[in-house]
């Protein structure tokens, strides 16, 4: 038997691509098997929780934390943290309820009441300039991101504060006479028997996924999130990417605040707190990197799916609402570990081939050295 032989049946025994990986499938697959898991149990558990109302339910709580989670992973492939989405959130939620409550113009005399849309674009915009401010920060002016994020939290949180002096906005429904109602819909209305703010989350999850995989911003982010410096000199506008993933974490966040108080039919200052806490964990449950650069819309919807179901299967039980808090931060430890496993595989892929070049490899490597094959005169 010649040495080539040899050397392909070592390689093909070894190569980690073929036969099946059952180790590898549960990781890859963690989130999709834990939210099987999480139904079985509580459907088990009780009787209530396998239903079809139930679980539009447990959608339309998931969908806040799924639209937050979306914009989330945005942030987190180009290798950075958005701590103000929570707050933006809360700050969006407030301003809606202000304006529907009637803007007062004292020198003029009148009172203005603007229709829904309208309502709603001024919240998008206000999403916009929060994110516009985290992203020129961190790219500009070289801020960390952490420490960026997080000082516009507390600045978006007291804000809303400041606005309310601590108190809520009531009655969000508008008046037919006034020609602002309409709010509730986000909340309350049903699209084919499908709660609103599902949909919503629908379509953005559909552009999100598009605009990762199909477009040329979609590249950039991943290329830059991987590797910045790399990115750059290969002509990505790194810093542009960087300044538009904050944006659109905070419109993120200003459409969960709208149908949160949609939902509430009210808008308080502290609505939001730690939500920015929950879409980090749906985006790691769901296989995304912290360090950037890798993960997914699908993965991340899932992670929004177990965190909610999770919290509704053990409120539907009876237990208590500080057992829930421990059992979701297990769960995102278990996440993070997963994590760190999956991605340790990947890296000693490479090295499983025992020591046998690849066919690339060889190909890459023939031309560095073109006297060999030559005879010597």
């Amino acid at each position: 038997m010649t040495d080539v032989s040899q050397a392909r049946k070592q390689s093909s025994a070894s190569a980690p691509g073929q036969g099946f990986d059952l180790a590898k499938l549960l990781l890859e697959g963690r989130a999709f098997f834990a939210l099987i898991v999480i139904i079985v149990v509580f459907s088990i558990l009780s009787p209530y929780y396998l239903s079809v109302a139930n679980f539009l339910t447990m959608a339309s709580h998931v969908a806040i934390f799924g639209i937050l989670a979306v914009g989330m992973l945005l942030v987190i492939l180009n290798g950075g943290i958005d701590l103000s989405v929570g707050s933006t959130l809360g700050l969006a939620g407030v301003v809606a309820g202000f304006l529907m409550q009637g803007v007062t113009l004292t020198w003029l005399g009148i009172v203005l009441y603007p229709p829904v849309w309208v309502v709603a674009v001024i919240a998008c915009m206000l999403g916009a300039g929060v994110g516009l401010i985290n992203g020129v920060l961190i790219a500009r002016f070289k801020v960390p991101a952490f420490v960026a994020t997080l000082g516009v939290m507390y600045m978006a949180r007291g804000l809303a504060l400041l606005m309310t002096s601590g108190l809520t906005y009531n009655n969000l429904g508008g008046k037919p006479e006034l020609g602002n109602t309409g709010f509730d819909a986000l909340g309350f209305n049903r699209l084919f028997g499908v709660p609103t703010g599902v949909v919503v989350l629908v379509v953005i999850a559909l552009l999100g996924s598009i605009v990762l995989n199909r477009t040329a911003f979609g590249r950039w982010l991943y290329a830059s999130g991987g590797n910045e410096r790399a990115a750059e000199l290969s002509g990505v506008p790194v810093k542009r990417v960087q300044v538009s993933v904050y944006v659109l974490s905070g419109i993120c966040a200003a459409i969960a605040g709208l149908i949160l108080s949609s939902q509430l039919t009210s808008a308080g200052p502290t609505a939001g707190t730690t939500y920015e806490l929950t879409a980090i964990a749906a985006v790691v449950i769901g296989g995304a990197a912290l360090t950037g650069g890798r993960g997914n819309i699908r993965g991340t919807l899932l992670g929004a799916f177990v965190i909610g179901f999770l919290s509704d299967g053990l409120v539907i039980i009876g237990i208590s609402s500080y057992w829930q808090t421990v059992f979701t931060g297990a769960v995102i430890v278990l996440a993070v570990l997963l994590n760190a496993v999956q991605y340790r595989r990947r890296s000693k892929l490479p090295a499983s081939t025992g020591g046998q070049p690849t066919s690339q490899q060889r190909g890459k490597a023939e031309p560095a050295n073109p006297a060999q094959g030559k005879t010597a005169r």
